[in-house]
Formats: C-alpha cells, sequence, structure tokens
C-alpha cells in the first residue's frame, strides 16, 4: 500500500469529521455577572443551573454555585477575580469540581485543584475524581484494629491511633500541634501507609517549614501536599480538605493505605462562615450557617477501614483545630469533638513548663485505643496513664507543703521520671521497640536510678545499644510486634545495662564504699 501525503490524509479526516457533526440550532443559556467582590459573584441568568455544579467566566475564571436563589445564583470563585466584571457572561458546565489523582501526585506541592505549586514536571493524572465523594457504607466498612504508629511515646502508649480513625489534634495557638502531626507523617517513611498534608489559610512560611521537615526527615516521595493559604481564594480554602481526601481515596479504594493531616478545621469553619455570610445565608450561632456540622461531618466519615470484601485498604484522619484560651466548650470544638474518634489535647501551660509534645493526658482519649496498639506496647504500657494521673494528683498537693513520706516521695520520683520519658524532642519518632523499652524500664524501675537531665541522653542512646545488645527481640518486634517471656528477659538485661551508665553518682559513690 502506497503512502498517504499527509495533505491527503488531513482532508480525509477533516471530511469524515464534518460528515459526522450534527447541523442544526443548538439552546445554550448564557448568563451575566451581575456583581463580583470578595470572592463571590452574583450571577443571573442561568435558572437550569445546579448545586456544586462548575460555571465558566468570559475572563477565564472557574467557581461553583453555591445559592441557587429564584433570580441570582451565588458563585464562589476558584481564582483570583482579576479581570472579572460584571456584565461578562458566565456559562454552566454540567459539570462538578474534580481534581487529579494517581501516583503522579506524591512527592508534589499542589493546589486544591490539583495544579503544580511547584517546579516539577507537568503532574500526570491516572484520574479526575469529585471531590464530594459518597462515605463509605456500614456494610463496607471493617473494624479499626491495625495500627498507625506516630512514633511519639506519649501518643503510642497511651492514646494509640488506628487505621480507619478520625482523632482530633486540638490546643491554643503555637503550642504544638502540627508539629505533632508532621511527626505522625515523618514516622510513616518506615509504614506502608501514604500521607496527604493539608494546609488551610496558613502563612505560607509556616507551610513551607512544615514541608521542608518532611523533606529532610521523612519520605516526601510518599506524600502529597495540598496548599491553600492565607493569601488564596476562599473557595480554594473551602474546597481544599475535600480534594484531599479525594486525593487519598485513590490509595484506599486499592486495598492501600492513606493519611490524611487537615491544618486546620477552625480556619476551614472560618472561611466556610465566611462565604456563608457573604451568599446571604442565615447565620446561626457565632455567626455560623447552621450546616457547619455536616459540612465537618460528611467530610470526616469518609475516613474508614474497609472490609476485606471492599479491598482492606484505610484512610485516617488527622484533622487539627484551634482554641481560644484552651476553651474545648466552644461551638467548632465541640462540634468536631462529637464527630471524630477522640482527641488529643494540647495544653498551653504544659508547653509553657517546657514538656512538649504538651499532650494533657487528663482531657485527651481515643476511643479505639488498645484494640489497635501493638501487642507488645499494650502490655508493657497498661499502667502508664494510671501511674502518670496518680502522680500529677500527688504533685499538685505537694506544692502546699513539704513531703515526709518515703512511700509518696517514691510516687514523685517515678512520676517526674514518667513525664521526662514521655517529652520528646521534635523530628525524633521512635522505634515500636524503643517506646516498648522505655516503658518497660519505666514500669520496672530500671530508670528510676538515672538522674532526671540523664533521660534525653540515655533515649539518645537506645536504639544502637538495643541493636547490639537484644537484636533479637528488636527482630522480633520489627516482624510480629511481640515479645515473649525469653525475649523480655533479655531486653531487661540489656536495659539494666543501659540505665547502670546513667546512675546517679551518688548511688554509685555509696555501692563502691558498701
Amino acid at each position: 500500500m502506497t503512502d498517504i501525503p499527509p495533505l491527503d490524509r488531513w482532508l480525509r479526516e477533516a471530511s469524515a469529521r464534518v460528515n459526522a457533526a450534527t447541523l442544526g440550532p443548538a439552546a445554550e443559556q448564557i448568563g451575566c455577572v451581575e456583581s463580583v467582590a470578595d470572592g463571590i459573584a452574583l450571577v443571573s441568568g442561568l435558572p437550569e443551573v445546579r448545586l456544586d455544579e462548575l460555571v465558566r467566566f468570559e475572563s477565564g475564571q472557574v467557581g461553583y454555585a453555591t445559592t441557587l436563589e429564584r433570580d441570582l445564583l451565588g458563585c464562589v470563585l476558584l481564582d483570583d477575580t482579576e479581570g472579572l466584571e460584571a456584565g461578562q457572561w458566565v456559562r454552566g458546565t454540567g459539570e462538578v469540581v474534580r481534581v487529579p489523582v494517581g501516583p503522579g501526585l506524591l512527592g508534589r506541592i499542589v493546589d486544591p485543584l490539583g495544579r503544580a505549586l511547584d517546579d516539577g514536571p507537568p503532574i500526570e493524572a491516572a484520574g479526575y475524581e469529585p471531590i464530594e465523594r459518597a462515605a463509605p457504607a456500614i456494610i463496607d466498612r471493617d473494624f479499626v484494629s491495625e495500627p498507625v504508629q506516630t512514633g511519639i511515646l506519649v501518643l503510642d502508649s497511651m492514646f494509640a491511633l488506628g487505621r480507619g480513625q478520625r482523632e482530633l489534634i486540638i490546643g491554643d495557638r503555637a503550642i504544638g500541634k502540627t508539629a505533632v502531626a508532621i511527626d505522625c507523617i515523618i514516622n510513616q517513611k518506615s509504614s506502608d501507609i501514604f500521607c496527604v498534608y493539608v494546609a488551610i489559610g496558613q502563612k505560607s512560611s509556616a507551610v513551607k517549614r512544615a514541608i521542608e521537615a518532611v523533606r529532610e526527615h521523612g519520605a516526601p516521595e510518599r506524600c502529597i501536599f495540598v496548599v491553600a493559604a492565607a493569601s488564596a481564594a476562599p473557595g480554594l480554602q473551602w474546597i481544599a480538605p475535600f480534594a484531599a481526601f479525594t486525593m487519598a481515596e485513590y490509595f484506599r479504594d486499592r486495598g492501600q493505605h492513606a493519611l490524611v493531616v487537615i491544618d486546620d478545621l477552625t480556619k476551614h469553619a472560618a472561611t466556610h462562615r465566611e462565604i456563608a455570610l457573604l451568599t446571604r445565608q442565615p447565620p446561626g450561632r457565632e455567626a455560623y450557617p447552621g450546616d457547619v456540622f455536616y459540612v465537618h461531618a460528611r467530610l470526616l466519615e469518609r475516613a474508614a477501614k474497609l472490609s476485606k470484601a471492599a479491598g482492606g485498604g484505610s484512610l485516617t484522619a488527622l484533622p487539627i483545630a484551634e482554641l481560644d484560651a484552651g476553651n474545648l466548650s466552644a461551638y467548632i470544638p465541640t462540634n468536631l469533638i462529637s464527630i471524630t474518634d477522640g482527641q488529643i489535647v494540647l495544653d498551653a501551660r504544659l508547653f509553657n513548663e517546657g514538656h512538649k509534645p504538651a499532650v494533657d493526658v487528663g482531657t485527651s482519649v481515643s476511643r479505639v485505643g488498645g484494640k489497635t496498639q501493638a501487642p507488645g506496647l499494650r502490655e508493657a504500657s497498661h499502667a502508664l496513664r494510671l501511674d502518670y494521673a496518680q502522680f500529677l494528683e500527688l504533685e499538685m498537693f505537694t506544692r502546699i507543703g513539704g513531703v515526709t513520706d518515703n512511700q509518696v516521695k517514691d510516687k514523685i520520683s517515678r512520676g517526674q521520671h514518667i513525664r521526662n520519658v514521655l517529652s520528646q524532642p521534635q523530628y525524633s519518632p521512635l522505634r515500636l521497640i524503643d517506646e516498648i523499652a522505655l516503658v518497660t524500664a519505666l514500669q520496672q524501675g530500671i530508670l528510676d536510678r538515672v538522674a532526671l537531665e540523664d533521660i534525653a541522653k540515655l533515649r539518645n542512646e537506645l536504639s544502637a545499644w538495643l541493636d547490639r545488645e537484644a537484636s533479637e527481640v528488636v527482630s522480633a518486634v520489627e516482624r510480629t510486634g511481640k515479645i515473649d517471656d525469653r525475649q523480655g528477659a533479655a531486653m531487661t538485661t540489656a536495659l539494666t545495662g543501659l540505665a547502670a551508665r546513667f546512675a546517679r553518682r551518688d548511688e554509685v559513690q555509696a555501692a563502691g564504699a558498701g
């Protein structure tokens, strides 16, 4: 067969397209922009546009319909308003907001529409999915029974997280809420969990620090960073958490595991209130619209552990919320506490005293808890929270007067050691075996001879010491998460040897004199 010249080939294809075209009149609805202000456009002349439908403006911007009135539509813009003026035309698209999904997003910084914000190549999407998706049905869910190791001792030992759980991180401004979430992301560098970090209304400098921390200490190639900074359009900030969940659900629906950190839902609620007031929706308590609870509930309900029949994947959510002067009874905090499966409460007083992470063990709770803990850690830490709570009460009472009872002195000393062990530097997640070893050393009194100021040094040397002196135990925990009696005895011997290197000088001298 002779080759067809390119011009003849083009003519044939063009003729085929023309012949296949349907000729005749076509009806099209075109609306008109009535006003534009504060990221909201009021549009007339589009009676058939549906709620949340994507609309396209003459100047190139896109938005979605958020209110439907008799003569006007309230449209939230997803771009800036430059060039958009009253009198321009606007068309409905018949589509909803969709975002790219797939492995091509891993390691990238994107906006809530999936547009690249870094200097990388164009994003190769495996597909496009709507930001609003139904939560898994009850029949498709399974029990939350697998752990999410955060590497933070106070969380893993007292408030264990499970795959598919929703755990709220809440506290006053600038006391380490994001740091806890970022440490959790960093610790997933050695797990099979993909992470999505979504920043809503945050300062660009704070977002940059968080991303740089993951790049330096974690596995950024297993993370997606969705950024809707404080300077972004309100519409972008509003859709950000929904877009992040859709990106994470790609992995969950394929039998894999994902973790979403939402930083933070307090600012998202403020954006929702701003949009509602600008689109003339009736205000309720604290001027929030009546559906703010439903907005966050339908978002967080998408976190779930799927059954084996549904693929067995999981999506875990760590929403962050900000308190005002520690007021847990405010509107948005109480909403989120009632929606989620527990809360990690950070206390400003503990933070100011240097106890970091500043987790308040009295008001924090995980409603899944021990069911998801690794067996070895659950066995070692079963009495830790009670011992620490007793210490905190004793410490409060003994501030009034001196302590003369030796038993009370011992409990206070043990409690001080617990507090120092639970204090942990940022970006320094612990392995599961290290957490089991530290809790075991506390419960068996091995650390009682170690000065409080030497606890941090002992923790820094612990990993290398266990790898050298108890390698069999380390391997067993990595394989099964359990420790049998023989391995427990070997670990105790190794811990005793390490603690002896940091024994208090007065005790060493007394032992030598004896």
